[in-house]
């Protein structure tokens, strides 16, 4: 019972002053709806998910899996390149010291600046999109997997010499296993970038998405719908984030 109540009263007692806040800011700006009005409405919204009634009025529900394979497809193909790299960085001083500025230039990059480039390579919204995500989720996992490498106990590499291991040996071996927990701090931190920025850069861009839904109910100035976007982007990237916690504990090797 005293677990029920520290792990569930406190979630409750935030959430409910959450809402009473929204609903006494809703009373003095008669703008912005009210908890119970967005709830109807939220209810209206998903009771048809993935209607279809033209290429630009689609249910939230595809909007979401739009988003989603985007963030997937420029995440996957930044997880293929920064992993690797990340281990080549971190095993090889060479490599790091050629990298070091390139990467301090890149990384503080603000995500969007790197639309214009690929809408001007791909000429094209969907590609450019994905290229964002792309280049702005790389870098954690390159960074994490790097720092990861460096961190190896030196006597480990010390007894890969004297056993005369392989490259493959040592990073199936050594490298891997001590890195994994740090490999996995680097994805988490780029799925949390990439569902962030996929948002803004759908806005920009049109098409479905979550983000040109959210832009395109501020054009038809439905606030309800707006702040149901918010919570689903927020309960979205929730469900991501403790997917890859529970990732994470299970591959932890301490």
């Amino acid at each position: 019972m005293n677990n029920f109540f520290k792990t569930v009263i406190p979630p409750a007692l935030g959430l409910l002053l959450f809402i009473g806040v929204w609903a006494l800011v809703s009373q003095t700006s008669p703008q912005l709806p009210n908890p119970a009005k967005t709830w109807n409405s939220a209810v209206q919204l998903f009771s048809d998910p993935f209607y279809r009634k033209g290429p630009n009025d689609q249910g939230i529900g595809w909007n979401i899996l739009a988003s989603l394979e985007r963030v997937g497809i420029g995440f996957g193909m930044a997880a293929l390149l920064g992993i690797p790299l990340g281990f080549m960085i971190g095993r090889f001083p060479f490599l790091a010291a050629m990298t070091a500025p390139v990467i301090s230039l890149l990384r503080p990059v603000s995500p969007l600046a790197w639309l214009p480039i690929g809408l001007l390579v791909f000429k094209a919204a969907n590609p450019a999109a994905i290229w964002v995500i792309f280049i702005s989720s790389i870098w954690p996992m390159i960074i994490n997997t790097a720092v990861g490498v460096n961190r190896i106990p030196q006597d480990y590499m010390n007894v890969a010499k004297v056993l005369n291991l392989s490259e493959w040996k040592i990073f199936t071996k050594i490298l891997f296993p001590a890195v994994l927990p740090y490999m996995i701090t680097g994805i988490r931190l780029s799925i949390g970038v990439a569902w962030l920025v996929i948002v803004a850069a759908e806005m920009l861009t049109g098409g479905v998405g979550i983000g040109f839904w959210v832009w395109d109910e501020w054009n038809n100035l439905n606030v309800e719908h707006i702040i149901i976007a918010i919570f689903v982007v927020g309960i979205v990237g929730l469900l991501l984030e403790q997917a890859l916690v529970m990732l994470a504990k299970r591959f932890s090797y301490e």
